[in-house]
């Protein structure tokens, strides 16, 4: 299981990164989308291909950074974390852990 979420985790920095460095054009609708809070601010998509790649897409209302993390027992302790924001100068800044 630890391999599958290092595996997760490398997929994740590669998925992110260019939602928050470049100008490329939004990927594929992905078939799959829930809001993860009561007050609709958090907002999941995803999906896989046939490679059982994943993409997730996670949209925000935030005052400048947010974190999302993957877990095999739903727990912090053993979890794999992407965090992501911009600084006050309006640069990006991205950290798998």
């Amino acid at each position: 299981m630890a391999a599958l979420f290092s595996r997760i985790k490398g997929m994740l920095f590669l998925l992110f990164l260019p939602c928050f460095c470049s100008a490329q054009p939004a990927p594929p609708l992905l078939h799959f989308s829930n809001f993860l809070d009561p007050s609709n601010m958090v907002y999941l998509c995803w999906d896989h291909d046939e490679q059982e790649l994943m993409t997730f897409e996670l949209q925000v209302h935030t005052t400048g950074w947010v974190a999302f993390g993957f877990s095999p027992h739903g727990e912090l302790p053993g979890s794999d974390i992407v965090i992501g924001g911009v600084f006050p100068n309006g640069s990006i800044y991205f950290s798998v852990s």
